[in-house]
């Protein structure tokens, strides 16, 4: 007799990413605010699932370091960046992503170089009223952040690949405030990159991405309470 596929392994597969998906978004857009504590009880009642895949999301997100587990309270919305934090993840960013661009002119192949142009230009200014800014800002975030991705993955470096990754700025930066007006000069800022890139410019690049770097980090210092 044949075996029957293994389809509640991969319903169950689907229902985790789609919570962790969901409580992502809900600690993105403050919905559960930053030092709430969760409890994974009520959570599970609220989106309709066991507490199990709760549990494992919860799990992948203090990987992320959108929330803390500590003994005898369980899980917390961990706070946003403090400034000194935040300029410490930016000077790894000028150092991993400045590399990442060198890398990526030197030895992407052309599929890749054109796939990184399309990127750059397919960045969307978010709206910015209130009914909708969080959404469009969510867009414009996940964009962005494959646009940097693919840089990394370009630069033919797996550990240099994981350790961007493993700064989770884009999960961070979108926790903070977003300046909507300047959405725009960022997508410009994106297509120098891309340009220095597509052709084989390493210096470029590097410069190019340094320098949106250094601009990204002067706009969001507005969050606290810098120009």
């Amino acid at each position: 007799m044949t075996s029957p596929a293994p389809i509640p392994r991969l319903r169950r597969s689907i229902l985790g990413d789609d919570v962790y998906e969901t409580i992502t978004a809900l600690i993105l857009e403050h919905s559960i605010a930053p030092g709430d504590r969760i409890n994974i009880d009520a959570l599970a009642r609220q989106l309709d699932v066991s507490a199990t895949p709760v549990r494992e999301a919860l799990a992948r997100l203090e990987s992320d370091g959108l929330v803390r587990k500590r003994a005898l309270v369980g899980y917390t919305v961990s706070p946003l960046l403090t400034r000194a934090e935040f300029m410490d993840m930016f000077d790894m960013r000028l150092v991993l992503e400045g590399a990442a661009a060198r890398w990526a002119a030197e030895r992407a192949d052309d599929d890749t170089r054109q796939q990184i142009l399309r990127e750059a230009g397919s960045m969307v200014v978010p709206e910015s009223t209130e009914a909708d800014g969080w959404q469009a800002h969510a867009v414009f975030t996940k964009v962005d952040a494959q646009f940097h991705d693919l840089i990394a993955g370009a630069a033919d470096n797996p550990l240099l690949r994981d350790g961007i990754a493993r700064l989770h700025s884009h999960l961070h930066i979108h926790r903070l405030y977003f300046p909507f007006g300047q959405a725009g000069t960022t997508g410009d800022e994106h297509s120098r990159i891309a340009s220095a890139i597509s052709a084989g410019d390493s210096d470029g690049a590097e410069a190019a991405m340094r320098e949106h770097l250094i601009q990204a980090r002067q706009r969001h210092l507005e969050v606290f309470g810098e120009a």
